[in-house]
């Protein structure tokens, strides 16, 4: 049950957090003068923390929700494999994303 929940709440933080990406970059591309809070939330690392692993979690718990519709029906270990290997992913596409340097 915590899973389809989080499914589901992950899919709506998704769907906000590229409304906010989307929209604060159509303001940053004028040729004007640019908004100072289109910058401020665009460039954001907390934003981009939680659309990284919102992302990462919600496509594997997806696979794992395909899994079970194929016919496995071990639904804890599945639990467990597609969480340690959500968790390795964000956590490489975190350290990645936070020691750019551009």
């Amino acid at each position: 049950m915590f899973i389809w929940v989080f499914h589901r709440v992950s899919g709506l933080l998704l769907i906000a957090l590229l409304a906010i990406k989307f929209l604060t970059s159509f303001f940053l591309m004028t040729k004007g003068q640019k908004p100072d809070w289109a910058l401020l939330l665009h460039t954001n690392p907390l934003t981009d923390t939680l659309l990284i692993a919102a992302g990462v979690y919600h496509a594997f718990y997806g696979l794992r929700t395909i899994v079970i519709d194929l016919g496995v029906r071990k639904e804890k270990p599945l639990f467990w494999i597609f969480t340690a290997l959500g968790t390795f992913v964000a956590a490489a596409l975190l350290v990645v994303y936070h020691t750019r340097n551009y």
